[in-house]
C-alpha cells in the first residue's frame, strides 16, 4: 500500500496535509505562540506578519496563528466524531438490510431514503438548532446527516457478498448469521467503507465550520475556524486576513481529505483486483 502510496503524488501531497493537520491538533499547545483565549487590546488588528504575529491580530488582538492552531482541534474533533458515529450506526443497519433482505431492507431502505432526500447541510443545521449548540450536537447532527451514504453502501455491498460462494457454504453449514456478518462480510465490504470516511471527514468539518458560523457549533470565545468567520464578517474592510485565514484552513484541510481520499481509493481498487 505504501509504495502505491508513493506513486501517486497528489495522494502523497493529500496524505503528508492529513498528517499534518493531525500533528497540529493533538500538539496545539505546544505548537501555539499565544494562549489563544487571551486579549491583548494593545495589539488588535496587526496585519500578517508581525513582530510576534505571523499572521495578525483579530478584534481583541489575540493571536490568530495560535486560535488556528487550536481550531484545527475542533474541526478534525467534528470531522472524526461525526464520521465514527455515522459508520457506527449505519453500517449495521445496512448490512441486516442488505443480508436478510425482505420486509427487514423494505423499512431500512425506505426510512433512509426518507433521511437521504434532505440536502446535507440543511438536516445538519436543523437538527443541531434542536439540539442545541455544542462541539458533541454539531457533531451528532453531521453524523446523522451523513449517515445514509454509509447505510446505502453498506447495504448495496451485502446484497453482492451474501450471493459469493464462500458465504453461501457458511450458510449451509449452519454457521451463525452474527458470525457470517461479522466474519465473512463486514471484512469484505470495509474498503467502499474507508472510501466513503475519507468523503465525510472534509464534508463534516465544512458543516461544523458552518454550524460554528451559525452560531450552532462551537461557541466563542473557544477557538474554532467557523467562529473565526463569523467573528470576522463585520470587519472585512478593516482586517481581511481575520477571515481569509481560516477560509484557506478549511480549503486546504478539505482538499488534502479529498485528494487522500482519491489515492486511498485507487490503492483499494487494484488491491480487490488483485
Amino acid at each position: 500500500m505504501t509504495r502505491r502510496l508513493l506513486r501517486r503524488p497528489l495522494a502523497l501531497l493529500g496524505a503528508t496535509g492529513v498528517l499534518t493537520i493531525i500533528v497540529v491538533a493533538v500538539f496545539a499547545p505546544q505548537l501555539a505562540p499565544y494562549n489563544p483565549l487571551t486579549p491583548n487590546y494593545g495589539a488588535i488588528f496587526l496585519p500578517p506578519f508581525s513582530p510576534g504575529h505571523w499572521l495578525g491580530t483579530d478584534d481583541l488582538g489575540r493571536d490568530i496563528l495560535s486560535r488556528l492552531i487550536y481550531g484545527a482541534r475542533a474541526s478534525l474533533e467534528a470531522g472524526l466524531l461525526s464520521t465514527l458515529f455515522a459508520m457506527a450506526s449505519a453500517i449495521p443497519l445496512g448490512i441486516l438490510a442488505g443480508y436478510y433482505r425482505g420486509w427487514v431492507d423494505t423499512l431500512i431502505a425506505r426510512a433512509n431514503d426518507v433521511v437521504l432526500s434532505f440536502p446535507f447541510l440543511v438536516l445538519a443545521v436543523g437538527l443541531a438548532a434542536i439540539l442545541g449548540p455544542s462541539l458533541l450536537n454539531a457533531s451528532i447532527a453531521l453524523a446523522f446527516a451523513q449517515f445514509p451514504q454509509f447505510l446505502r453502501i453498506a447495504r448495496g455491498e451485502t446484497f453482492g457478498l451474501r450471493e459469493q460462494e464462500y458465504v453461501q457454504a457458511a450458510i449451509v453449514n449452519g454457521a451463525p448469521d452474527r458470525a457470517i456478518m461479522l466474519q465473512h462480510i463486514l471484512p469484505n465490504a470495509i474498503n467502499p467503507l474507508i472510501i466513503q470516511a475519507t468523503v465525510s471527514i472534509p464534508m463534516s468539518i465544512i458543516g461544523a465550520a458552518v454550524l460554528s458560523f451559525l452560531g450552532l457549533g462551537v461557541q466563542p470565545p473557544t477557538p474554532s475556524w467557523g467562529v473565526m468567520m463569523s467573528a470576522a464578517q463585520s470587519y472585512m474592510s478593516q482586517a481581511w486576513w481575520y477571515a481569509v485565514i481560516p477560509g484557506c484552513a478549511i480549503t486546504l484541510t478539505t482538499l488534502s481529505f479529498n485528494l487522500f481520499g482519491d489515492g486511498l481509493r485507487d490503492i483499494l481498487d487494484v488491491r480487490m483486483q488483485s
